[in-house]
Order: structure tokens, then C-alpha cells, then sequence
């Protein structure tokens, strides 16, 4: 286990959860697409990421790649941020980037029945719950437009490649001199997170 991998499936699931604008890339007769979706995480009884919910428009041609050959990989990016030597007062201390990064392998299935489901559930996941929380059929006749140009997809995950670089590795005063430097970013908050107790 690398310092810089995640504390828990709790953390990578976080990461998934606060920035679910993910890149899906896939192989397909024309080569390699990639498309920003963004993707709900599956989890099964201990918390584990075990598929990704989303939905692609049809004219995509990549929606046509992913029916032929399912298989795809998801990335997704946290916080992230380049370090400058000019924060950190250790002599001769280079220069880096601190980020969070997770790259999912998965099997894509098209799932046309799974459409509206999945769109509710991505409303509901970005606007919460409750009488102010915008929902898709308050658009009326165009929702019943839109909806057809959509289809939505579960993406079984196959297996998961996580980094967390966020100066675990950095002795305790470089360490709250890059925090001190990120103060109120997500950065800081997730670098706190991750730093080895």
C-alpha cells in the first residue's frame, strides 16, 4: 500500500461524490473517444464502488462505440493544484503538484429502460432533496423532448486505480505551509483529510 492511496473506500467514494464530472473514454472502430459525463457511484453493502450510473446522448458516436464494445475506463479529478517553491520555506524544496485521482476500468451496459430513473437520480444527487430542489419533469413538454435524445448507461466497475498525492510524504512544517497556502480550498480540506494521523 502507497502513502498516497486512499484511506478507505469511504475517501474514494467522497472523491466520486464532490466531483462527479468524469471523463469516459473508450475504443471503439474509430479509435479512442472521451466524453465529460457526469456519473453516480453504486456502492454495495461495505461502501465499495461497484458500478457508475449515467447517461450519454445518442448521437454521440461514442454511445454507438459503447454499444459495440462496452468496455471503457472513467476518470475522475479532485482537487488539484500546482505547488510552488515560493510557499514552502525548506531549501532546495522542487517544485510539484498535489491532486486527487481516480481512474475506474468498467463494462459499460446501455440501459434504454434505466433512462428516467437515472436522470431523477442525478437531479436529486446535485439539487438534495426537499420542496426547493429543482426536479427534471418540472421542464414540461420538453423534458418529454429531451429525454428521448438520452440514454443511460451502468457501468459495472472492474477494477480501480486511486492516488491521493496530496503531501502525505512532506515533513510536518512543509505540510502546513502548503495548507496555509490553500486555506479554504478544497485542497487544503482534502489534504488535511489524507495526512497520516
Amino acid at each position: 500500500m502507497s502513502v498516497f492511496d486512499p484511506k478507505s473506500s469511504a475517501d474514494l467514494l467522497a472523491l466520486v461524490r464532490d466531483w462527479p464530472l468524469a471523463t469516459l473514454v473508450s475504443n471503439g472502430s474509430d479509435g479512442f473517444a472521451a466524453t465529460p459525463l457526469p456519473l453516480l457511484a453504486e456502492t454495495d453493502a461495505q461502501g465499495r464502488i461497484v458500478a457508475l450510473i449515467g447517461h450519454i446522448a445518442r448521437r454521440n458516436p461514442q454511445h454507438d462505440a459503447l454499444c459495440a464494445d462496452g468496455r471503457a475506463v472513467a476518470l475522475f479529478h479532485g482537487p488539484q493544484a500546482y505547488i510552488s517553491p515560493r510557499i514552502v520555506s525548506k531549501a532546495k524544496w522542487g517544485a510539484t503538484w498535489n491532486y486527487a485521482f481516480a481512474r475506474f476500468q468498467v463494462e459499460v451496459k446501455i440501459t434504454p429502460e434505466r433512462t428516467p430513473a437515472a436522470v431523477a437520480m442525478l437531479a436529486e444527487a446535485l439539487e438534495g432533496r426537499g420542496e426547493k430542489a429543482w426536479r427534471p419533469e418540472q421542464m414540461g413538454e420538453r423534458y418529454d423532448q429531451l429525454i428521448r435524445h438520452i440514454v443511460a448507461f451502468r457501468a459495472t466497475v472492474l477494477s480501480v486505480d486511486a492516488r491521493f498525492k496530496l503531501g502525505q510524504d512532506e515533513d510536518a512544517q512543509t505540510f502546513d505551509e502548503i495548507v496555509k497556502a490553500f486555506e479554504g480550498q478544497p485542497l487544503a480540506r482534502m489534504m488535511k483529510e489524507q495526512r497520516p494521523k
